[in-house]
């Protein structure tokens, strides 16, 4: 039996989970390249206050499509990569307005990745919540230690 249409859509990340390579850094380089695109047609401001809703609203629907597809792929499935989504765009909320933007993103980019797969600091243990919950809050908290540990690094740079 097939999933329904909508929260396919969105829990694969607009299809980028279908990746047969890494799927989590497919969702994850889609939503690093519409904030780059975004970045290019937007004021820094706007930009910011889009990721926002951008990441409360996915991160809401992103709970509700994991729940529904959990039903059909089983617990946490790799091909939900809307939390990846999410976590990414938390980090990249650090990414400061200057002419080297693009190593900042680039270093968000990375540093979520990185936190989503070595799972420090009770990352991991958000993986034991159950539902759509449990499969957001592990890339939600990774997204948030990127983005500390990219704001420390903007601070140590000066």
């Amino acid at each position: 039996m097939r999933p329904p249409f909508l929260p396919t859509l969105i829990g694969t990340g607009f299809g980028s989970g279908f990746s047969p390579f890494a799927p989590g850094t497919a969702g994850a380089l889609l939503a690093s390249a519409l904030w780059v695109a975004l970045h290019h047609f937007l004021s820094f401001q706007v930009l910011l206050w889009v990721m926002v809703a951008l990441i409360v609203v996915f991160g809401f629907a992103g709970t509700w499509a994991a729940d529904r597809l959990e039903a059909y792929w089983g617990e946490d499935p790799s091909r939900v990569v809307v939390d990846e989504m999410v976590g990414v765009w938390i980090a990249l909320l650090a990414v400061p307005d200057t002419d080297v933007w693009y190593g900042y993103a680039i270093a968000a980019f990375a540093l979520f990745r990185l936190l989503d797969i070595a799972k420090p600091l009770g990352i991991r243990r958000m993986e034991r919540l159950k539902g759509g919950v449990g499969v957001m809050m592990d890339d939600v908290l990774a997204g948030i230690y990127g983005f500390i540990l990219l704001i420390g690094a903007r601070w140590v740079i000066g």
